[in-house]
């Protein structure tokens, strides 16, 4: 599993590039041509840093997740479209990859964040139909290129911070923290908090050609950034944004 960062191809580290450079095949999953813009980004990262005749990309299609299921259909949905997903990496593993090679599978960011990859292996094993072993290699996230490209902190001293989703935000702002980071927001939650003092750190598409940044008063920016991801939206078919939320120190 090689994180492979956000989409930049100078921003995988060098362990990663190693391990592009021992791997005998590479599984990717065709998320449809509306997206077919992110599985060109995972060839060019290989023709940039692997050499050509090296490697073999075995693609298959990802299977549809029910976007729509809500409240406690959430979790039930997201555990079935995983299990599907397990079902096409065992077929993978099985079928495309000798006793000795080395495959690999290329994670947007970092597999350790809000990534899928770690638990469908191990529901692979855990089938019991095929083994095998496998190694980490960490990426550089979404979070760490967002905060890097408005050359802010992610945290302030002796303050902590927390990073969750657009679902659990429309909830409520996390109690006692005051820097927020927000993924997998379809939904723009960001919007009701415009009445607050707090800044917000937008991106999307962040370490790609496409690349949008927006900061400032969410009162300020937030006008700006709905227009921003209505455009980027209609001209690509699909957006992939992150952001932080910095609430402003508060009189006692």
């Amino acid at each position: 599993m090689i994180g492979i960062g956000a989409g930049d191809p100078d921003q995988l580290t060098l362990q990663a590039v190693r391990a592009l450079r021992d791997t005998d095949v590479f599984f990717v999953l065709d998320k449809g041509e509306v997206k077919s813009d992110l599985t060109q980004l995972r060839r060019d990262l290989l023709d940039a840093h692997v050499p050509e005749g090296t490697y073999r990309v075995v693609e298959a299609r990802d299977p549809e997740r029910d976007r729509k299921a809500g409240g406690s259909a959430y979790s039930p949905a997201v555990g079935d479209w995983r299990s599907a997903r397990a079902g096409i990496y065992e077929r993978m593993i099985t079928e495309e990859l000798g006793e000795e090679q080395t495959g690999a599978f290329l994670v947007w960011g970092d597999p350790a964040l809000y990534d899928s990859t770690l638990g469908i292996l191990e529901e692979v094993l855990g089938r019991g139909r095929v083994t095998f072993a496998y190694d980490v290699i960490p990426g550089i996230s979404s979070v760490s290129a967002l905060v890097a490209r408005h050359r802010t902190g992610l945290n302030r001293v002796a303050r902590p911070v927390q990073i969750t989703t657009g679902r659990r935000l429309a909830e409520g702002f996390p109690e006692g923290v005051d820097d927020v980071v927000v993924m997998l927001d379809a939904h723009q939650t960001f919007r009701q908090y415009a009445d607050q003092d707090i800044d917000i750190y937008w991106g999307a598409y962040i370490g790609t050609p496409d690349e949008i940044l927006d900061s400032g008063p969410i009162a300020e920016a937030a006008p700006r950034i709905e227009r921003l991801r209505a455009e980027a939206r209609e001209r690509k078919g699909w957006i992939m944004d992150t952001y932080l939320l910095r609430r402003n120190p508060r009189e006692v």
